[in-house]
């Protein structure tokens, strides 16, 4: 994969999963299609969107495997290969390469609170063990992990370590990765979907969406209206992104989405337990939000 290729939206796809927690194939096929006539640049799966952390290795397998397969080389496949240890991080990343991913995102590791020197090997391991482009991932709040500029930029002169998703919410560090890595063949991508223009504005290259599995075509606009130069539109269309967004807090992490998909016609499953569905009249509340968006019905 080229790192020209690494730019636009790539929506974080969830994973269907039936009453057992085992991918459903269908459904995961549907939600490919769906996102693609959408416009995306990319999809990602095994991302906390797609709960990896619920899914053993068989299931993270067969996501992948059918994720190529229904994708056919039209856009690039991102895998998350992300784990506590540097060993099973390795062994996520052999498995995306071995299946034809274009390229894998490796989360910080949860739990435990390694150094700044600690990160930079974790990462540089993973790296070394694999000839795919590897896009670090920077998610704080649910890792509690945060990966500093400083690191970043040490990083991104590891020849295939190509750029980072940003969750952080903190414009102060996006800027500043995007500063301290200007020259290098490395790019900055948004992972928090309120903060999309920002970071096109400050140099990034795109984001990793998850409303962009439930709107894929308005995630689309903002960056397309932003690379045509209509800064009024784009940011206009982050505006009218906002609700979506902002209705995740109507239940768990990451529920929302999938019921979402499910009340526009296009099936998600259920959670992985213990998450649970929205309550119904949190359900009410999202279906409004998709109304106005004009992507589900009134009942």
């Amino acid at each position: 994969m080229d790192i020209q290729q690494l730019r636009g939206v790539i929506p974080p796809l969830v994973t269907p999963v039936d009453g057992q927690e085992n991918v459903v194939e269908t459904q995961l096929r549907n939600l490919i299609e769906y996102v693609l006539a959408g416009g995306v640049h990319g999809v990602f799966v095994l991302g906390s969107t797609g709960e990896f952390y619920g899914l053993d290795f068989d299931n993270q397998q067969r996501v992948v495997e059918i994720t190529v397969d229904q994708v056919r080389g039209r856009v690039p496949v991102y895998v998350g290969a992300s784990a506590i240890t540097t060993r099973e991080c390795v062994k996520l990343t052999r498995m995306a390469e071995n299946l034809g991913a274009a390229a894998v995102s490796v989360l910080t590791p949860m739990f435990i609170q390694p150094t700044k020197a600690e990160l930079y090997r974790h990462y540089e391991t993973i790296a070394k063990s694999t000839g795919l482009p590897v896009l670090l991932y920077n998610n704080p709040d649910k890792t509690g992990v945060n990966l500093s500029a400083d690191v970043v930029a040490k990083l991104a002169d590891i020849d295939n370590i190509i750029g980072v998703k940003d969750s952080s919410g903190d414009m102060t560090l996006t800027a500043e990765m995007i500063r301290r890595t200007q020259g290098k063949a490395f790019r900055v991508i948004a992972g928090r979907d309120m903060l999309i223009f920002a970071t096109l504005a400050y140099g990034g290259y795109g984001t990793v969406a998850a409303t962009a599995n439930v709107a894929p075509k308005l995630v689309v606009e903002i960056y397309e209206k932003f690379m045509a130069g209509d800064l009024e539109g784009a940011r206009a269309a982050q505006f009218r992104l906002a609700p979506l967004r902002l209705a995740f807090s109507l239940g768990s992490f990451p529920v929302v989405t999938k019921d979402a998909l499910n009340l526009i016609g296009v099936p998600a499953g259920d959670p992985i337990r213990p998450v649970e569905h929205c309550s119904e009249a949190n359900l009410t509340q999202l279906r409004k939000i998709l109304e106005q968006l004009g992507l589900a019905r009134s009942v």
